[in-house]
């Protein structure tokens, strides 16, 4: 059985897709854009700043769905510019402790509303 997940705590969808879906003891986390979820607006043009974001919108996310950040198995980032790299995984790491989540990490041509920086994520349930 799957199960929608949303909150008020992060951006709604943008399109026809849910926050996250309960799949067996998996939470899948569409992607998550910068969307500050009490404006609707991109939180700033700093990709550092972009990612928190991500990050945190995520958390929410977790959070409705009965689980944790910490809980998470697998991300993808999505860049615009793959020279910040090293700046987004500073980011990164103050969200997620050892052992880390399995990741992967692409350059994009563009991103919905001009954003510079898209996550997505596996959280474990249970």
């Amino acid at each position: 059985m799957i199960e929608a997940v949303t909150t008020t705590e992060a951006p709604g969808a943008i399109g026809p897709f849910s926050q996250a879906i309960k799949g067996g003891n998996l939470l899948f986390v569409s992607g998550q854009l910068p969307i500050d979820p009490a404006t609707g607006e991109l939180v700033s043009n700093d990709p550092v700043e972009q990612a928190t974001q991500c990050l945190r919108n995520i958390a929410a996310i977790a959070e409705a769905g009965g689980s944790g950040i910490e809980r998470t198995v697998k991300t993808t980032v999505l860049l615009t510019d793959l020279s910040r790299f090293a700046d987004i995984n500073s980011v990164y790491a103050t969200f997620f402790q050892k052992p880390f989540p399995a990741r992967a990490c692409y350059e994009v041509s563009a991103l919905p509303k001009g954003a510079q920086v898209e996550i997505e994520a596996v959280i474990a349930l249970g």
